[in-house]
């Protein structure tokens, strides 16, 4: 309910004029259908009495050509004022949402897988459409119609009124709450199959070199055809139930039909209504019954409402608290962090990822975390950025506990990755994403300092050669010096280095590390890494084995008072 208030009813609000005038046309154009059938009826009638001349049947015969016109035209205004609603209410729902996005951008991994990210920015935009057009105006309508069908019926007969009131009932209240129940849970089935089919596909096409190295391609075929199989079955129940039910309803509305026309024909024979009038009558009945029917289809989507809402609320919960302009642009130029018996446990897991750490790194101290896969390094790293907080203990920036929320916490912490992504552009305008505002001269000074100059100069349009898609023009150690200087242009008093030399061979790996702390000297550095190269350029060296911090040390310290250290450093350097 809360998500409808904060998605829905708003907008409906914000948009009042434009859904009145929706649901007016839709009822005009349903009723303007309806009295087309109506005249139509009591035209063949008359005709069929032989009138002595045409002009009794004059005015009839312009009332169908009238109601046939209006009809498609009160139709087509009634489509053109509801897209139009709709899309102003999109555009407003699309800002909302990059609003919430937007100063995220760089934590989202943290909280969502990318599918997930993505199924959120297309089909729950597209449900939200659909919410109005599927599901408030044709239920508006619908109900609309029922209450004046019924009046209108009950001015002639009020106890037939009632009984029909009772029928027609059948379609606009029995089967959409029917639907509702028994379509939600299909529904919610059917769309975790077709989730599972999605990400069985995309382990298939990203992983299709592992699966064929080591042969169990067979296996990976008949993984995805079981998943396919189960998908479709889940679909082809809910379309068997759909077709069940427009059938059912199909049944009720002919029997409505035939007790309509009985009615008509024994009203008129009791003098109630004209003869001429028993065809109008039955024939009237198909209209409106037919406009009704959609109302089932309309309350049987609401379940994908409600998985979007929650989608979108869970990316706005996520969205960092708004800081005013002067804590925003003010940049820190020296930054002591502290950490305070901080642990980090994830939802569902029974142990802590990180458990009760305390660590103070002052303004340009260089630390390496080693530790194997899974020993905490990452979180950890994801704790220090803010992307996740702790859940027991506390970090401080220059003493402040969360000093620094979102974004703005990479004006002062920067990242080399393991694979920063290089987009299809230049190169000065990869470079350019450390600092929009920067000149050509302070792009080639961080060039230089990366040791890039003479690559550059060899290229025939140099700063200005296009990236291509990933970066993939250039090497990995050279896509890690460009990397490397967009954090320059930053000019970040901290930088964190994520295992930014996985991957390189070791000419590559030693030549890189030696620019890296040559760029990065005076600086914070933060060394996520699970190699030992570089680690006597360190002041502090913390091993990390199931979350906690088991060895720590300087690099000459721990190779002297530490077995297990010395041996790694041994095996790591090929001694």
């Amino acid at each position: 309910m809360n998500n409808v208030q904060t998605y829905i009813v708003p907008y409906m609000k914000k948009y009042k004029k434009l859904m009145a005038t929706t649901v007016l046309l839709g009822l005009l154009a349903i009723l303007s259908a309806a009295m087309l059938t109506f005249t139509s009826g009591f035209l063949i009638s008359k005709t069929s009495l032989r009138p002595e001349t045409i002009l009794l049947v004059y005015v009839p015969i312009v009332a169908v050509r009238a109601f046939g016109i209006s009809r498609a035209v009160l139709r087509y205004l009634e489509r053109l004022v509801s897209h139009d609603a709709v899309l102003k209410i999109l555009s407003d729902m699309r800002v909302a949402l990059y609003r919430a996005l937007e100063p995220q951008a760089l934590f989202i991994r943290s909280r969502f897988k990318t599918g997930d990210l993505l199924g959120t920015l297309s089909d729950d935009i597209e449900h939200l459409q659909d919410v109005y057009i599927r599901t408030v105006f044709p239920t508006l309508i619908g109900l609309f119609l029922f209450a004046f069908a019924i009046v209108t019926l009950s001015i002639f007969d009020w106890l037939f009124g009632l009984f029909l009131a009772i029928c027609l009932g059948i379609i606009v209240f029995v089967y959409p709450m029917l639907s509702l129940n028994i379509m939600k849970k299909r529904q919610l089935q059917a769309k975790e199959l077709h989730s599972m089919l999605y990400a069985t596909l995309t382990d298939a096409i990203f992983g299709i070199r592992d699966w064929i190295s080591s042969g169990r391609t067979n296996e990976l075929s008949s993984n995805f055809m079981k998943a396919s199989k189960e998908s479709f079955h889940a679909k082809r129940k809910l379309t068997e139930y759909d077709q069940s039910r427009t059938f059912q309803m199909q049944l009720i509305s002919a029997a409505i039909v035939i007790i309509v026309g009985v009615w008509a024909g024994l009203k008129a024979g009791e003098g109630v209504i004209m003869p001429v009038y028993i065809a109008a009558f039955t024939l009237v009945v198909i209209p409106i019954v037919e406009a009704l029917m959609p109302i089932s289809h309309a309350v049987e989507r609401i379940p994908h409402y409600d998985e979007s809402l929650k989608r979108l609320e869970a990316i706005d919960q996520h969205s960092p608290e708004v800081q005013t302009e002067q804590e925003e642009n003010k940049l820190l130029r020296s930054i002591d962090i502290r950490l305070d018996s901080v642990s980090y446990r994830y939802s569902n897991e029974q142990a802590d990822a990180v458990h009760n750490i305390s660590l103070s790194i002052p303004q340009g101290r260089k630390i390496a975390i080693l530790g194997k896969s899974g020993a905490g390094k990452s979180t950890l790293m994801q704790l220090l950025l803010g992307t996740l907080q702790p859940t027991n203990g506390k970090i401080t920036l220059n003493g402040k506990e969360a000093a620094l929320k979102g974004d703005r916490i990479f004006d002062q912490i920067g990242v080399l990755e393991q694979k920063p992504y290089l987009f299809a552009t230049t190169v000065a305008n990869n470079i350019k994403l450390g600092n929009a505002s920067a000149t050509m001269e302070e792009i080639e000074k961080v060039i230089g300092q990366v040791g890039l100059t003479k690559y550059m100069q060899s290229l025939p349009k140099g700063l200005h050669t296009q990236m291509e898609e990933t970066g993939q023009r250039f090497s990995g150690g050279e896509r890690q010096r460009i990397a490397l200087s967009r954090i320059l242009l930053k000019d970040t008093p901290v930088v964190i280095l994520d295992e930014p030399t996985v991957g390189l061979d070791p000419e590559t790996e030693n030549a890189l590390i030696e620019t890296i702390f040559d760029a990065l000297a005076g600086k914070t550095i933060i060394w996520i890494t699970h190699h030992l190269s570089g680690m006597e350029k360190m002041d502090s060296i913390l091993f990390m084995e199931e979350g906690s911090i088991v060895m720590e040390g300087s690099h000459d310290e721990l190779l002297a008072t530490n077995t297990r250290y010395r041996k790694l450093y041994e095996l790591d350097k090929g001694l």
